[in-house]
């Protein structure tokens, strides 16, 4: 199997449009921090054309993969299956809207090489710079808060979907996630820290992309999902 020292993944769902952009913006990014780097695009169940799009680039850039479901397997399947398929020593991925700016890249991929098991952007730190809705911030605040008090985290933000992972580290991790969507970033981050890893957060800008295919749905399906994790690791422990 080739070795590369980057694995970068960017999850789509029909994001044919932010595609354009987010594909050679990673090529130039990733190019300056490594030589070494392969550039998964997991497409779960699109129907707009995002896949046959990707496909293009794969035909013209040995570096880039399309990883395409024909089912929706839910944002954290997907990244599972990504991690699974990739070829990386460091694993690491970021939303298709490039929310967070993509000069942190290199800070990402930086403290994961400097000892960080698990890195991960924050929007919630007090130097990070926002710029986002009142009513997605009042539920992202009170999201994280209900984490940090239920389940124990010690971390500001865990849904910024921007994180970087060192592959032995998170290999063990996956098997105990069960969250198929949204949720599966949250399951990582408090299972690691009662794993004992090592996470570091940092500071990003981060700006609300045009569109979202965050649904209030999943928000609320999100809390539920906070209480189920408590249950199964002290009530399911008695």
């Amino acid at each position: 199997m080739t070795e590369y020292e980057v694995s970068a993944v960017i999850p789509v769902y029909n994001d044919r449009e932010a595609l354009s952009t987010a594909i050679p913006e990673s090529l130039r990014y990733l190019e300056e921090i490594t030589d070494s780097f392969e550039l998964l695009v997991a497409e779960d169940g699109s129907s707009d054309g995002s896949a046959e799009y990707i496909s293009e680039w794969e035909g013209r850039d040995p570096r880039i993969r399309l990883l395409h479901s024909d089912e929706r397997l839910g944002r954290g399947r997907a990244l599972t299956r990504a991690f699974v398929a990739s070829r990386g020593r460091i694993f690491c991925y970021y939303d298709v809207d490039l929310a967070t700016d993509m000069s942190h890249l290199k800070d990402l991929i930086g403290a994961v090489r400097s000892g960080c098991d698990i890195a991960t952007g924050s929007r919630l730190m007090p130097a990070s710079e926002i710029n986002r809705g009142t009513g997605r911030e009042i539920a992202s605040r009170g999201y994280n808060i209900l984490v940090r008090f239920l389940l124990g985290s010690r971390l500001y933000d865990h849904q910024c979907g921007f994180k970087a992972f060192s592959r032995d580290r998170l290999a063990p991790l996956l098997s105990d996630v069960r969250a198929p969507h949204w949720f599966w970033d949250t399951e990582v981050l408090v299972l690691a820290q009662r794993a004992g890893y090592r996470v570091c957060e940092f500071p990003v800008v981060w700006r609300q992309g045009k569109g979202t295919t965050v649904k209030l749905s999943d928000v609320t399906g999100m809390g539920s999902e906070i209480f189920r994790l408590w249950w199964r690791l002290h009530a399911e422990k008695d």
